[in-house]
């Protein structure tokens, strides 16, 4: 027995579950697979390691989806702040220049801007918590998770998936949000350009001492950046130390050598290399809890569509994540999808033509890639170690905190707050 749908959705990650509460609206019959579900909050345990940073844009897709009021009954930090800077050199000519890192560096505010926040700090399990929450409001949501792909057939005007316990979906459109290797994409013969860099990312959940941050902030170092994340949750302090405890996310950007000895240091150790290697702006740690690492690459999807099917996140794109805007461009992914089939709904035109998915390839395609080109600039350019580039970079920053009216511009833009947005990226 075949079951009959509108749209299958093959991911429930993040954007894929966006994609099915964003389309709840308009009556279409939705199936969603993944082979994993979330896992359930639990208050009080220590965050999860995974975490994004979620622009302003971001948090008006995921309250306008319905998933925010979950959300925020779990574990979010806000940050009002975000800075950049590079760190003096420590050898070279460079060594010998005034250290003007201080001076160097480029500081956004929310308040700059007229807002509260410039986004907030959360645990990817907990996006994709909220947003499985959200879609067990709607009846016409059938999430079929955990349950594994068995077989694809992609051919033809109906196209058809096989599930591992025998059933059989069949739906006019195949969205693929199934991230970097994406199955759909495989199966429907999209080619991809991918690019592997050479550092990799080591990432650390720390508590520290002191007042609650509510600042992410970037420092930039010969052998690639050094962030800091705020992350919500205290601890209370013991007998020992009476000052209250927070949790932090750091990531250490570096080539494999040097992240293979960060990851065969025990925590002490770690604890003290970290404090030594970041800037001043980085508080009193008190304990690394928990570590990961992994390499750094880029892709893109030759296309994002083909008739019936369309691919969605990290399924079209990767990006190197510098500045934290995986999730974000994949949600606004969701958002354009979304209001380009609930458009054509609305007019009464085929709402899964290829005219209309080409239409949201035109839209997401140039977005991603921008991204993607701003983030190599950011990347390469740091890297690049030759004096009069360096010292062009430091000036570059120093006189970007300056220019006012540009930089809270800029601010609007890559936060959400200002820009050619689709209505679910709008406050409601």
């Amino acid at each position: 027995m075949t079951n009959a749908y509108d749209v299958i959705i093959i991911g429930a990650g993040m954007v894929g579950a966006t994609i099915a509460c964003g389309l709840a609206p308009s009556q279409l019959k939705v199936a969603i697979v993944d082979p994993v579900a979330p896992p359930d909050f639990v208050a009080g345990e220590q965050p999860h390691i995974r975490v994004s940073a979620l622009s302003y844009a971001s948090e008006q897709i995921l309250r306008n989806v319905g998933a925010w009021k979950f959300l925020e009954q779990t574990r979010i930090c806000p940050y009002r702040h975000l800075a950049v800077n590079e760190l003096p050199a420590k050898d070279g000519i460079a060594a010998v220049l005034p250290d003007i890192s201080t001076w160097a560096r480029t500081r956004f505010s929310a308040s700059d801007i007229g807002q509260e926040h410039l986004g907030h700090i959360a645990e990817n399990d907990l996006i994709q918590h909220s947003l499985h929450q959200a879609m067990a409001e709607h009846g016409n949501i059938d999430i079929q998770c955990p349950q594994r792909v068995a077989s694809m057939d992609l051919d033809g005007p109906s196209k058809q998936v096989t599930l591992e316990d025998g059933s059989v979906l069949s739906a006019p459109l195949i969205i693929g949000a199934d991230g970097a290797r994406s199955q759909v994409r495989a199966e429907a013969s999209i080619g991809q350009y991918k690019e592997q860099y050479e550092q990799h990312a080591f990432v650390a959940t720390v508590t520290y001492s002191g007042s609650a941050q509510d600042i992410t902030w970037q420092s930039f170092t010969e052998h690639g950046p050094l962030a800091f994340l705020p992350l919500a949750g205290k601890v209370n302090g013991g007998p020992d130390d009476s000052r209250d405890r927070h949790y932090g996310s750091l990531v250490w950007y570096d080539y494999a050598g040097s992240i293979d000895k960060l990851s065969g240091l025990s925590t002490t150790e770690l604890r003290k290399v970290i404090q030594a290697a970041y800037p001043a702006t980085l508080p009193p740690l008190v304990e690394v809890h928990q570590t990961a690492r992994f390499p750094l690459f880029k892709s893109h999807a030759n296309q994002y569509v083909k008739p019936g099917i369309a691919l969605v996140g990290d399924a079209a794109h990767t990006i190197n994540p510098l500045a934290g805007q995986g999730v974000n461009l994949g949600l606004m992914d969701a958002a354009v999808l979304v209001e380009t089939i609930s458009k054509a709904l609305v007019s009464g035109s085929d709402h899964f033509s290829i005219e209309l998915l080409r239409s949201y390839e035109k839209k997401r395609r140039i977005a991603n890639a921008s991204m993607m080109s701003i983030m190599d600039a950011f990347y390469y350019g740091f890297e690049n170690k030759h004096l009069p580039v360096r010292v062009a970079r430091n000036l570059g920053l120093g006189l970007a905190q300056r220019l006012g009216f540009a930089k809270n511009k800029v601010m609007k833009y890559a936060t959400g707050v200002s820009g050619d947005l689709p209505r679910l990226a709008k406050p409601a």
